[in-house]
């Protein structure tokens, strides 16, 4: 009787034990393949981690691409509207690359606030841009918006410039 105890309580250990290592392990493939993805503007407000790879996209800026004539590196900028980052990558542009143009770029922020990118990613025709560029793009305009339909003088107070604001009926 206590063999068989035994052998179902280490029959039980084993399935405990595989189970938590399979576990473990489809946690640790996910974890390597998770990119997140920021904003230009996200990653100059120094909310994007440094050293951890991560997705960001916008559109490249006029006049900001500059190719070393020696390799394949090439330096360019993106925006949001909101925020530019610096990007740095060194190998083949994809065919669709050019100026005003919406990229997803993947790769490493630095400590000077320079993306070092690993990946570059082309949008695939005039209509397509990528999702999170379309929210980051949507966002800056509308906040841009908002803030230009401001009146002067303390927003937090639009009593003020409304005759009448204020009283109760």
């Amino acid at each position: 009787m206590k063999s068989a105890r035994r052998q179902r309580l280490a029959l039980l250990f084993f399935i405990v034990f595989g189970a938590g290592s399979a576990l473990g392990l489809m946690l640790a493939a996910l974890d390597e393949n998770a990119n997140l993805y920021l904003s230009p503007a996200q990653m100059r407000s120094g909310e994007a981690p440094v050293g951890i790879r991560l997705r960001g996209g916008g559109l490249v800026v006029e006049g900001s691409v500059h190719r070393d004539p020696d390799s394949l590196a090439v330096a360019f900028q993106i925006t949001d509207g909101a925020g530019t980052v610096d990007v740095h990558y060194k190998g083949i542009l994809p065919d669709l690359f050019r100026e005003g143009q919406g990229i997803v770029v993947t790769g490493v922020l630095d400590e000077d606030g320079q993306f070092r990118a690993e990946e570059v990613l082309a949008k695939h025709d005039e209509t397509y841009m990528p999702p999170e560029v379309k929210s980051a793009l949507e966002t800056a305009s509308s906040t841009r918006a908002e803030s230009a339909s401001r009146p002067s003088g303390d927003p937090a107070d639009d009593s003020a410039s409304t005759p009448g604001a204020g009283a109760v009926l």
